[in-house]
C-alpha cells in the first residue's frame, strides 16, 4: 500500500512531467518525462528530435518521422551524458512506455516507472513487469 506523502509527490512529479511535455513541438502527442532519485530530479525530458534536427515532429502526411526520440529516452540520455545514474530511480511518465523505451528503462537501472495515460500498445508496460520494475499507473493529478 502506497503511503498518503508518497502519493502527493507522485502527482507533484507527474503535474511536472506534464508541463515539460508541453515543451514538445510534435503535434500529434505531447509527452514530457522526469526521472527522479533520492527525491531529486536528476534529469527530465520530452520527445522531439535529435539536437541540430528542424523542430518539426511530423512529416507532411502527419506522421512521426522515425528518428523523433521520446519523452523516456530523452531524460534517460541525458542522465547517461552526465555523472548521475539512473539506478534505482523513479521516472515519472504522462504516457505509459513503448515496447523501445521499456528496454532503455529497464537497461538503465530505473526500478519505479508512474504515468498517467496509457499508450494504446501495453507490450511495454508488460516487458517492464516481467523485468521486475514497479509501473504504477495514476490518473487523477489533483490533490
Amino acid at each position: 500500500m502506497q503511503s498518503e506523502k508518497q502519493l502527493k509527490y507522485d502527482k507533484a512529479y507527474l503535474r511536472m512531467a506534464q508541463e515539460w511535455g508541453k515543451l514538445s513541438y510534435c503535434k500529434r502527442k505531447q509527452v514530457g518525462a522526469i526521472i527522479v532519485k533520492d527525491r531529486m530530479i536528476i534529469s527530465d525530458g520530452y520527445n522531439g528530435t535529435p539536437t541540430g534536427f528542424e523542430n518539426f515532429c511530423e512529416d507532411d502526411e502527419g506522421y512521426t518521422k522515425w528518428y523523433v526520440l521520446h519523452a523516456e529516452a530523452n531524460a534517460i540520455l541525458k542522465v547517461a551524458a552526465s555523472t548521475q545514474s539512473c539506478k534505482g530511480a523513479t521516472l515519472y511518465v504522462t504516457l505509459s512506455p513503448c515496447r523501445e523505451c521499456s528496454k532503455l528503462i529497464h537497461q538503465s537501472g530505473i526500478v519505479r516507472v508512474v504515468y498517467s495515460r496509457a499508450y494504446k500498445d501495453d507490450s511495454g508496460l508488460k516487458f517492464l513487469e516481467r523485468a521486475g520494475v514497479k509501473v504504477q499507473l495514476i490518473e487523477d493529478l489533483n490533490e
